[in-house]
């Protein structure tokens, strides 16, 4: 379904085309990075956090690490990442597929600042061994954030 739901997304604005589904996995950052041919800070790390206020997903440059700090004074509480199980029925993808796209009703997206280092990002698709190539802008007119934030460590 989730995979369904991006690529239809994605038809009705005319860039399916983009969509690259492999063989071999990109749930990883550097598997993501080898199969596409890039490198893994261009890669969009969607990763998804339970909140008290329902789930969130945040997108950061693929080499980046979540900073608890940062986080903490972000969100007002401690980062507590969805577990793998849970993503499907909360955020809408399975573990490796997920991205800030045709998410389930009530799922904010967060663009932290950290990828607005690289002019091409290469986000999931829905799927463990699906991406697509989307510029910052389109990233953020196709994943629609509720803001942007700084919650990486430096």
């Amino acid at each position: 379904m989730s995979f369904e739901a991006v690529k239809a997304n994605f038809e009705k604005a005319g860039i399916a085309d983009r969509i690259q589904v492999f063989h071999e996995s990109t749930a990883s950052v550097q598997d993501a990075a080898e199969q596409l041919g890039v490198k893994p800070e261009q890669i969009g790390k969607t990763m998804a956090f339970n909140l008290k206020e329902g789930p969130i997903v945040i997108v950061v440059k693929g080499t980046a690490r979540i900073s608890n700090q940062k986080f903490k004074a972000a969100f007002h509480q401690k980062a507590k990442m969805v577990q793998a199980p849970d993503l499907p029925e909360l955020i809408g993808h399975p573990a490796g597929g997920v991205c800030p796209f045709a998410l389930q009703p009530g799922v904010r997206v967060y663009l932290d600042e950290s990828v607005k280092d690289e002019a091409d990002l290469y986000p999931a698709a829905g799927l463990p061994n699906a991406a697509l190539r989307l510029s910052l802008a389109e990233l953020q007119q196709y994943s629609e954030p509720f803001e942007w934030t700084d919650v990486v460590k430096d």
